[in-house]
């Protein structure tokens, strides 16, 4: 059901393990934010709730820190931005990421991104969905909020940005046109096509904003269902018209990752994908070759990447078989994150 495999976007995964207690730091407004109600959680894993009028409504942040942050009160560290998928949220325990822990040696910061946020700037801020500027939202308000609250070294080759699914190609979407904040990228499962000749992926972003999916919910629509993505929009919403050969296709093309790779040419670049076991009808196989022409179009301007294909997932963790689903995604974090801290020791000088 190809359908069914364009609104699968993401997929809950296993809580993170426990954290000592203890209490999160104390965050100050600033930059747009003001924080609503109370942090929740432990000193090395809590999420704070804030509102911003760059994006409609409530929106959570979850902040690792790394075990040692409360004893080393003078050590700084570098700061990883992971970007969830559709239908995620970062402040709900039971989508946590089983490599992303206090036990590293750095700080890790999961935005909300919304339902279908796209990780972009919409083109239409009047839809039922209210104001959907989440760009903005995440490179000139979180970034700076972090930066002013914790201890963060914040040169670009301190600062990493990663995804999955739709949050990997707003990983590599916000690499591309910030180069000045990220010196490091991943890509896991991600939407990393928008060109015209990758209609699946626009429309994959175009069935989360019609809420295709909320028919598949039961009889009420399920507003917790991982297949209702909100109010209903149109499907021009975000670039304008889905449609090749209209007057927006150009911005499609625009936000297009194969089309922009060389403005990778200065960042660590890491990509994975896997087959979806060769069926159509599992959205990974259709991520297997928007990662591919982001590879292809990597070795053809001399670019390196890390880039893994674990097919079927064979070798690929106990819980991966290839598909669009966490197991493999968990699997993709566990070989990344080790990478990640190497690439962080080797630019940043230890404290």
């Amino acid at each position: 059901m190809l359908t069914t495999a364009l609104l699968t976007l993401a997929a809950p995964v296993t809580p993170a393990h426990a954290d000592p207690a203890g209490a999160p730091p104390p965050l100050t407004d600033g930059f747009g934010l003001t924080q609503t109600g109370s942090v929740t959680g432990t000193a090395t894993n809590f999420v704070v709730t804030v509102t911003t009028p760059e994006v409609s409504g409530e929106h959570r942040i979850r902040i690792l820190l790394p075990r040692d942050y409360a004893a080393d009160p003078n050590r700084r560290y570098p700061v990883f931005y992971f970007l969830h998928g559709a239908s995620d949220d970062p402040g709900n325990p039971g989508v946590a990421y089983p490599a992303l822990t206090a036990t590293q040696s750095m700080i890790t910061v999961i935005p909300d991104g919304g339902r279908r946020g796209w990780y972009t700037n919409w083109l239409d801020q009047k839809t039922a969905a209210g104001a959907q500027n989440w760009e903005n939202f995440h490179i000139k308000q979180v970034v700076p909020f972090i930066d002013a609250n914790l201890r963060t070294l914040t040169g670009r080759t301190a600062r990493a940005v990663g995804g999955l699914s739709m949050g990997g190609f707003g990983a590599l979407h916000y690499a591309q046109a910030h180069p000045d904040l990220f010196g490091q990228v991943a890509s896991l499962s991600g939407a990393n096509e928008l060109s015209r000749n990758h209609a699946v992926m626009r429309g994959a972003v175009v069935a989360t904003l019609t809420n295709a999916g909320a028919a598949l919910c039961g009889p009420s629509g399920g507003a917790d269902c991982a297949l209702n993505f909100g109010p209903t929009v149109s499907s021009d919403a975000i670039f304008g018209t889905p449609y090749p050969f209209f007057d927006a296709d150009w911005r499609w093309n625009a936000a297009d990752p194969v089309a922009n790779a060389d403005k990778l040419a200065r960042t660590g670049v890491a990509l994975y994908a896997g087959n979806g076991g060769g069926n159509p009808a599992d959205m990974e196989f259709w991520v297997e070759s928007a990662t591919r022409h982001v590879k292809e179009r990597l070795d053809a301007l001399g670019l390196p990447s890390h880039y893994v294909n674990y097919g079927n997932g064979t070798g690929w963790g106990t819980a991966c078989k290839g598909g669009h689903t966490s197991g493999c995604w968990a699997q993709d974090l566990a070989d990344y994150v080790p990478r990640l801290e190497t690439a962080f020791a080797t630019a940043v000088p230890s404290p």
